[in-house]
């Protein structure tokens, strides 16, 4: 059963004798996550960051819809105004009519035809472009979601991949950059891409349903790059399966341990970001990997090795059953052998008997 501080105290002490490469490798993963910190310094919030995104581009493009619709509906009310004064100028001025204001009247009305066509035209124009450019805009921002996923999936995910492998491997014995953090384009490339792709687009799917389930999500496909960086051929079903397995009962622990990291992201923020490169960030990835390494072995082992319910009275039960176990055998031993002793003693009287016979 893990702990925060132990977690914490083997995520430091394998970052601090690997340094530098850590510090690096975290570098990394800030870059290609977009941010600098947050509060669980690393998966979660790279997933959520990617869910918000396409809300915010939504967001605009309806504020660009509604400013358009704002201005349509201003020009309408110019327009109906400008026609108001424009009978009312004809009212006042039809006092006397005559060859010459019959002529003039003649002009106004094809001045007002002109001037009604025009803004009809006019109009039209405006929504046609709102129209045009909605559609543009739209069509902008499927494409960088499109070009975004595309580099992720194929870029961005499995060094992500390769960075958590070497996190993995350092807590250990100290790991190379070069060999762990492009690990995955040289092993099952097109299936470490293909199931990061569907992990990204799931949380995503899920943010924009609902926020909290997206970090619900977020949290349960959290140890995907984990299992990839070791197994690489494991199926995306199969690595689903297991990290869903493995963040059971852990989701919230595994919240509170991102939590327990809040403070050095405040530190970070009065640094400029600075503390965040050469501590915060190495220290938090470290830390992840041990969780990964703790579920890991937790799962690797009977259970009676990390049930946190198995205190020493548990312990002593174990030992008696197995003691009584290895009593009844040997007695069992003892009698079957004292069986064969007394069949071979009679078969030997047997055979004396004969022979005296």
């Amino acid at each position: 059963m893990w702990t925060r501080k132990e977690l914490k105290e083997k995520g430091k002490t394998s970052f601090k004798k690997n340094y530098w490469k850590a510090v690096l490798v975290s570098l990394i993963m800030v870059i290609i996550s977009g941010g600098f910190g947050g509060v669980n310094g690393g998966n979660v919030s790279h997933n959520y960051n990617r869910l918000q995104n396409p809300k915010e581009m939504i967001g605009e493009v309806q504020e660009d819809l509604d400013d358009a619709k704002e201005d349509l509906d201003d020009a309408k009310e110019d327009l109906d105004d400008a026609k108001k004064d424009l009978d009312e100028a004809k009212e006042e001025g039809a006092t006397v009519i005559n060859g010459s204001d019959i002529l003039k009247e003649l002009d106004k009305e094809h001045f007002n035809f002109k001037a009604d066509f025009a803004d009809d035209m006019t109009t039209g124009a405006i929504v046609f472009v709102v129209i045009v450019a909605v559609i543009f805009v739209l069509l902008i921002v499927f494409i960088a979601m499109a070009v975004g996923f595309a580099i992720s999936a194929f870029v961005l995910d499995p060094i992500e991949v390769g960075c958590n492998k070497f996190f993995t491997k350092n807590l250990d014995e100290p790991a190379a950059i070069g060999s762990n953090v492009l690990y995955a384009f040289d092993h099952s490339y097109l299936n470490v891409a293909k199931t990061m792709f569907f992990r990204d687009l799931y949380i995503t799917l899920w943010g924009m349903l609902f926020v909290i389930p997206g970090i619900v999500k977020a949290y349960e496909y959290r140890m995907i790059p984990y299992l990839l960086a070791e197994h690489p051929e494991m199926t995306k079903k199969e690595v689903f399966a297991k990290s869903r397995e493995m963040m059971s009962g852990n989701k919230w622990k595994a919240f509170v341990l991102d939590l327990s990291f809040i403070g050095w992201n405040l530190l970070s923020i009065l640094t400029c970001g600075i503390l965040s490169i050469f501590y915060v960030n190495p220290y938090i990835n470290a830390t992840n990997a041990a969780l990964y390494d703790a579920l890991k072995d937790k799962e690797e082992q009977p259970e009676y090795f990390y049930n946190d319910t198995a205190d020493a009275t548990d312990t002593a039960d174990v030992q008696e059953e197995f003691v009584n176990d290895v009593m009844v055998t040997d007695e069992a031993k003892m009698i079957e052998d004292t069986g064969k002793d007394a069949q071979i003693e009679a078969s030997t009287d047997q055979d004396s008997e004969s022979a005296n016979g």
